[in-house]
């Protein structure tokens, strides 16, 4: 038998997780990460989300960790875990999907000023669109970050009928999606588009890379959507751009401290809608089909995409 241990929705979900795999893969033995009958050394792989420090480490014949969800930070910001060990991130259709459902309500959302009248329902006052009316054929959207996400994201606004840039760190190439590459094409592609849509991982180079001066390059009037990670975006710097004007609406999925502090200003700002980091956030079924086929690659000495690369940082 293959163990698998799972740290994710807590015992209550162990029944289902089981019953998913059994259909799934028969042959894989399903364990709470908290069964005290489990030996660690005897643990195959780990489905898992923000694991206690040094619990991996101890699962010393770990063949993959895999994460609950797209992003990694909340297993590598534990400093003993296994580097050694394949880390693979949460895939599939379903995240994909729930991603460009919710990028394409965004954008849409700036185009037709949702933020103006979220306000006049608040106020109960009948308010208007207030500036100049946009049809999606002039929107000019910008997608930075192009990976798992970021170019089927891009791809659905273009078939949307949006005019799509795109820009990455290296070079790609993307059907109705105009491409930029680098620091050299930054500028470029930031002059391209008024809605920018965040779709970064966190790393050292991403880390506060939305500043004023970026956002003061985007067409007026600018827009922002955030669903990469939330210390992309310099949360002082947004403020700024909000209230003098340098842009105009922010859709805001991710933060630095996450629940969003009660006191934070973005929640009661009129030009700020938030979502609690709900973008995409897959089923526990169609965690558990990704799961399985990963795993099924693993057990035949295939290789699998979504692997964390160290040196890149994601």
């Amino acid at each position: 038998m293959v163990c698998l241990v799972i740290k994710q929705g807590g015992p209550a979900a162990l029944p289902e997780w089981k019953a998913l795999f059994a259909r799934l893969m028969p042959r894989l033995a399903v364990r709470d990460w908290d069964d005290p009958t489990v030996d660690p050394a005897h643990v195959d792989y780990a489905l898992v989300w923000k694991p206690e420090p040094g619990r991996l480490a101890k699962m010393v014949n770990l063949k993959a960790i895999l994460s609950a969800a797209v992003g990694v930070d909340h297993i590598t910001c534990d400093p003993t875990w296994p580097k050694n060990v394949p880390l693979i991130r949460m895939g599939g259709e379903e995240p994909v999907m729930q991603m460009e459902d919710y990028v394409l309500w965004a954008v849409f959302s700036i185009l037709r000023d949702a933020a103006t009248w979220r306000v006049g329902q608040q106020d109960k006052v009948w308010t208007r669109q207030t500036g100049p009316a946009r049809t999606s054929a002039e929107m000019k959207v910008g997608v930075m970050g192009l990976g798992s996400l970021g170019a089927p994201v891009a791809m659905r606004l273009a078939r949307a009928g949006f005019q799509v840039s795109g820009w990455a760190r290296h070079a790609k190439t993307l059907e109705g999606v105009t491409c930029y590459a680098g620091t050299k094409g930054l500028s470029g592609f930031l002059h391209a588009c008024d809605t920018l849509v965040c779709l970064l991982p966190e790393t050292p180079e991403t880390t506060g890379m939305v500043t004023y001066d970026v956002l003061a390059q985007l067409r007026k009037p600018a827009g922002l959507i955030n669903v990469g990670r939330g210390p992309l975006v310099v949360e002082a710097d947004l403020l700024r751009a909000l209230n003098d004007g340098t842009l105009h609406t922010a859709v805001l999925d991710v933060f630095d401290k996450e629940p969003l502090p009660a006191s934070s200003p973005l929640w009661t700002h009129p030009r700020v809608i938030i979502t609690p980091h709900a973008a995409a956030d897959s089923s526990r079924p169609a965690r558990a089909a990704y799961v399985a086929s990963v795993i099924e690659a693993l057990e035949q000495g295939k290789d699998v995409p979504l692997r964390y690369d160290p040196a890149k940082g994601y």
